[in-house]
């Protein structure tokens, strides 16, 4: 007998390929499921890996524009002195103008004159791009209410004098004052000099060169603190200072 000659055979077939069904459903469920999930860690890991690479990449190779290094140069007795940038094609603006350096007679007091022009100077002042190359998570979160505090303290430190510190705080403080935090790091020698070197007629004694690193955050973050050694400041000196945002 046929199931059109009987219904109760279909009924009964159906019944029984019914679980069957959703067994191969639930089946398919699962597979589609896992599936899912599985795509979903790997686009998680790439993506991750993705932050972390270029976290690294930029923080190693970004180009950045020191903006408003000044250099003072303070010899013992009076001395004509050149003053070279190691990267003068990353020089971006200067004054006096830079032409294959510059050229002055500097007196103890620091007032220098350009044997070019002679005009009367204090400080030689530049801008330019340049790569930074280092990799460190150490610095300082500053409120902007307490930048002109930080600053005051640790540019003692860093081995600047009250003058040269006055003039670096009426620059930068603007910039730093109103945002609700800074990230701030000083950039250390080896690293400055990689990324501008200086060079000198006459070698100084004691070279001094800050630079700041800035981020205006809008809320508290931990970091390491960066510890800052004092440089001696003792026969001929030159000091540099400027900054950056990164």
């Amino acid at each position: 007998m046929t199931e059109e000659e009987n219904p109760n055979i279909q009924q009964t077939t159906e019944t029984i390929n019914q679980p069957q069904q959703q067994d191969n459903n639930n089946d398919q469920k699962k597979f589609f499921k896992h599936a899912l999930r599985s795509t979903l860690i790997s686009i998680g890991a790439i993506v991750l890996i993705i932050l972390i690479g270029g976290y690294y990449y930029t923080r190693s190779h970004i180009s950045i524009s020191e903006a408003k290094p000044i250099i003072y140069l303070y010899p013992e007795e009076q001395m004509e002195i050149s003053v070279k940038l190691g990267y003068p094609k990353n020089i971006t603006c200067s004054y006096p103008n830079y032409v294959d350096g510059w050229n002055v007679i500097a007196n103890p007091d620091g007032s220098l004159i350009d044997t070019n022009t002679g005009r009367q100077l204090y400080s030689l002042y530049w801008e330019g791009d340049a790569k930074n190359t280092s990799i460190s998570n150490d610095g300082f979160v500053v409120k902007g209410e307490d930048t002109l505090t930080f600053l005051e303290e640790k540019l003692a430190i860093l081995g600047l004098n009250e003058i040269e510190a006055e003039e670096f705080i009426v620059y930068w403080l603007p910039k730093l004052q109103n945002n609700k935090y800074n990230f701030i790091r000083f950039a250390t020698m080896d690293e400055i000099n990689s990324m501008m070197p200086l060079e000198f007629s006459v070698e100084p004694d004691s070279l001094i060169r800050v630079l700041m690193e800035y981020k205006p955050l809008d809320k508290y973050m931990e970091v390491k603190e960066q510890q800052l050694m004092t440089p001696e400041r003792t026969g001929f000196v030159v000091v540099e200072w400027g900054g950056t945002e990164i």
